[in-house]
């Protein structure tokens, strides 16, 4: 069943996006420094990403796609991803992180020129666009944009798009409760949100944190995903947190013509009921919608 009825008020979604952060690979399919074996994780991510959606409309990787920018992890991640689009007929939007090289992501991901020039994009979604900004600084790993990006920026906004607009970039402007994010904020966002502002843009993908957090900017909402790679035990003091390498997750982006969901995908080998399937769906679409109440919502006698 590829087509879900509608039980509820809203139709159904028009998009859905695979909202994917910060894989951290390396060249050789080494571990992380943390101890996080990246290619495993990703992989395990990927088998996720088969099953929860099987026509999406894109793959979004917010950044940090490597964890030094060496060239055979582009490689790597290239070949672990494109797979996963091929067969479900669906783009990759790539987005640059601090930990990414510009010249090594543009030659091995992009087939382009290997320049220190910001790796941008517009992608037409069926009439949803989708714009890939780069907030990466060269030999820095807080976040900026250039006033060359806004002004770029400024004119893909000029002309609204059907469903709206989706921002992908990899800092995201929001404050983060952990000191060691807030170092690497994003800069100039007081411009960022003078571009946006009154624009079609009804939310802001992004990643870097490492741990799934939600917030607005500018009247947008944003929505960060961890990591593929390692997450943050942000449920230690502030001070404390560090990384591990557990509750790794993506995050399942569903537009509707009033608003956009994001779901959070755990990445986890564990038993699940099977009360609902396919065939329970198919048994409800066959009653009215009074008798799905009466079947699915009416509390038995007590």
């Amino acid at each position: 069943m590829t087509a879900l009825p509608a039980f509820g008020r809203h139709a159904a979604a028009s998009h859905t996006i695979i909202h994917l952060s910060d894989p951290h690979l390396l060249a050789g399919g080494a571990r992380h420094a943390g101890g996080a074996d990246s290619e495993a994780n990703l992989a395990r991510t990927l088998q996720a990403v088969r099953r929860v959606h099987p026509a999406p409309s894109a793959i979004v990787v917010t950044g940090d796609l490597t964890d030094f920018g060496e060239p055979d992890a582009y490689r790597r991640l290239r070949a672990a991803l494109e797979p996963v689009a091929t067969d479900l007929g669906c783009p990759i939007v790539w987005v640059a992180g601090n930990h990414d090289e510009r010249p090594a992501l543009r030659a091995e991901l992009l087939d382009a020129a290997p320049t220190e020039d910001p790796i941008t994009g517009v992608w037409d979604l069926d009439g949803l666009r989708l714009i890939a900004l780069d907030s990466s600084v060269p030999g820095w790993h807080h976040g900026d944009l250039d006033a060359g990006q806004l002004e770029w920026l400024t004119e893909q906004l000029r002309t609204p798009a059907r469903h709206g607009t989706l921002l992908a970039l990899h800092h995201p402007p929001l404050p983060s409760h952990l000191p060691l994010f807030d170092i690497l904020e994003l800069r100039h966002q007081d411009e960022f949100a003078e571009v946006i502002g009154g624009t079609d843009v009804r939310g802001i993908l992004a990643g870097h944190l490492h741990y799934s957090s939600a917030g607005m900017f500018a009247g947008v909402p944003v929505n960060v995903a961890s990591s593929t790679c390692y997450t943050m035990n942000v449920a230690l003091p502030a001070v404390d947190v560090n990384g591990m390498d557990a509750a790794q997750s993506f995050h399942l982006v569903h537009v509707y013509p009033d608003t956009i969901t994001h779901t959070v995908v755990p990445v986890v080998d564990a038993p699940t009921g099977d009360f609902f399937s396919e065939e329970w769906v198919r048994e409800m679409a066959a009653l009215t919608p009074e008798q799905r109440l009466e079947a699915f919502s009416r509390k038995p006698p007590a």
